[in-house]
């Protein structure tokens, strides 16, 4: 069998996406969009699971750091980029042209992604049955959670279906080649813990970013121009320091750099609620570039610590769970806040969310740090 090309996998994930978003455009009715979302997101995984997997490839080790970094910097830019060009074109055009400006950004994609190395991969087939049971365990889990408040009976099913689905797929994972969970890599110290750090980064941020808004607006009255104009300065922090976040990463102390990264993002939410924001807003200002700093110092740091902790060849599956790490971390903080403003009264909800994005940040820091085999700071 021939072994797929990690470069033809990467332009397959653009071409899916593509093709997805013009069947968004055209989706009749609320269904077919997301079914239309569904293959969306299965492009996208192909883009990100490999994107940096691919910088591995290209770049020497010496500077896979500062890649990352330019990689975070364009990401960060992007996002602040984002809303602003969606607001543009519903000035202009109707809400399916949301989906169309991607065709000619994918296609610039795909003419440069012929440039992209030919990385082979293992050449082993997929097994089907672990994806059936990865899909099971997350989406029934996402699932019972979001039914949890309302249906609590219909909840607990769903989510004791996820746990037995989970258990199952990690059972089958010991006893094939080449598993769809890389046990093997979370099983060693410095990729586990770069992992778990990842998880915990993303739903303290996530969890931030949502609280965030309703305590602006909801809590203090914020008027929506000053939230947004002082939101942005979160991205475009990130993307600041994201060149030089790679450049310190590769001269060492990534775990330094993470421990760092962390604290800047607690003292961000810490800040938000402990300063006078109802006299002084645009104080939040200061809150959004601690923020910002801090996950650009820990994200580029903690990347490149998960990818140089794997082997070259095992490159598309540190990708992989780099991906699925964000991916968690991010489901988990948004279904945190979504029974938080269910079960909290409206007016402490949002404080609370953000105390629990602070600790959640801090603890990534501290994990990441954190040598399993002392119990001391491991700062290299």
């Amino acid at each position: 069998m021939a072994r797929p090309c990690r470069r033809r996998v990467f332009r397959a994930g653009t071409g899916l996406f593509i093709t997805a978003s013009v069947l968004c455009a055209a989706a009749p009715s609320i269904h077919w969009l997301v079914a239309a979302r569904v293959l969306q997101g299965i492009g996208g995984a192909g883009i990100l699971a490999l994107g940096v997997a691919l910088l591995r490839t290209i770049v020497p080790a010496s500077r896979f750091g500062t890649a990352i970094g330019w990689n975070a910097m364009t990401v960060a830019l992007t996002s602040a980029a984002g809303p602003g060009v969606g607001t543009l074109v519903l000035s202009v055009a109707p809400w399916p042209w949301l989906f169309l400006v991607n065709l000619p950004v994918g296609l610039v994609i795909l003419v440069a992604g012929r440039a992209l190395p030919r990385v082979r991969g293992t050449g082993a087939p997929v097994d089907r049955t672990s994806v059936a049971l990865n899909v099971g365990a997350f989406g029934c889990f996402v699932a019972g959670v979001e039914l949890l408040p309302a249906r609590l009976p219909a909840a607990g099913g769903c989510i004791l279906f996820a746990v037995v689905c989970g258990a199952l797929l990690v059972a089958r994972q010991w006893r094939i080649a080449t598993p769809l969970l890389p046990l093997d890599l979370l099983g060693q110290a410095r990729f586990g813990r770069a992992i778990v750090a990842s998880i915990l980064c993303f739903e303290g941020q996530t969890a931030g970013m949502i609280a965030l808004p309703f305590y602006l607006h909801g809590s203090i009255g914020m008027a929506p121009m000053t939230m947004a104009g002082c939101l942005a300065l979160w991205p475009l922090s990130v993307a600041a320091v994201g060149s030089w976040a790679g450049k310190w990463a590769d001269a060492g102390r990534t775990g330094a750099l993470c421990l760092a990264g962390s604290v800047l993002l607690c003292t961000g939410f810490t800040s938000a609620i402990l300063l006078p924001l109802a006299h002084f807003p645009l104080a939040f200002g200061v809150c959004a570039l601690s923020g910002g700093l801090g996950f650009g110092l820990f994200n580029v740091a903690n990347n490149r610590r998960l990818f140089m902790a794997a082997p070259l060849h095992r490159s598309g599956a540190a990708g992989g769970q780099q991906g699925l790490a964000r991916l968690v971390g991010q489901i988990a903080g948004g279904l945190l806040l979504t029974v938080l403003f269910t079960v909290a009264p409206a007016a402490m909800a949002p404080r609370i969310g953000l105390a629990i994005a602070a600790a959640l940040t801090l603890t990534a820091g501290i994990t990441s740090v954190i040598n399993r085999q002392q119990g001391l700071p491991k700062w290299r």
